[in-house]
């Protein structure tokens, strides 16, 4: 009864630290656990983020799972400047003194698709674009673009294959289906998994039907 206890409580704990957001929007259908950093970013439908997670300047799509403890952008330290020591640039950081306080080029940015997996404690420097249906694999480090319905992993992350072969990819990303109305999907969710019978019921329809109602 006790271990039963100390079990409960020690999840009432881990979600009670909430998530802090700032300047950022998350659609309510979306969740970011606690313990999660989400600053000057968005997270469209459906999506959801783990616990300690970092998310910086990123533009997240819909249907995205993204574990525990991912980091996606962030700040880069100026390798071209004479040093990459804080002490030189402006802005509040770890180090009190300040000997200059140049400029840091602004953050470029993250793009990621809608239907994106990504694994647990993978990072994701800025400016890369991670494509529709993507995976990425736990641990990974991103220093490109990862192209649509594709697998990488490792560090730095490469190809491990495609989800599916080209023309199934064509056909799911010409879909859209992840703007669908969630009563369409209500329609389709019994054959979600599989994909040619999916593909095939996708004969043309109204041209309303990619809009989300």
């Amino acid at each position: 009864m006790f271990t039963f206890v100390k079990y409960f409580v020690a999840k009432f704990l881990k979600k009670a630290r909430l998530a802090a957001v700032k300047n950022s929007f998350v659609h309510p259908s979306s969740k970011l656990e606690s313990g999660t950093f989400f600053f000057e970013s968005s997270m469209d439908r459906h999506s959801f983020c783990g616990y300690d997670c970092e998310v910086h300047h990123a533009r997240i799509g819909a249907f995205t799972s993204i574990a525990n403890g991912v980091v996606i952008g962030g700040a880069r330290h100026p390798m071209e400047w004479v040093s990459m020591s804080p002490v030189f640039y402006a802005g509040r950081d770890s180090i009190r003194t300040k000997f200059a306080e140049h400029i840091l080029p602004g953050p470029k940015g993250v793009v990621i698709g809608s239907d994106v997996w990504i694994g647990r404690s993978a990072t994701i420097l800025d400016g890369v674009v991670i494509g529709h249906g993507a995976v990425v694999g736990a641990g990974a480090v991103v220093v490109k673009d990862v192209p649509p319905y594709s697998i990488v992993a490792g560090n730095p992350a490469h190809l491990i294959r495609l989800r599916f072969e080209e023309p199934i990819i064509e056909a799911l990303l010409a879909s859209e289906w992840w703007c669908f109305s969630d009563e369409r999907l209500s329609e389709l969710g019994s054959i979600f998994n599989d994909v040619d019978t999916f593909i095939g019921a996708l004969a043309p329809r109204s041209p309303n039907e990619k809009e989300v109602v």
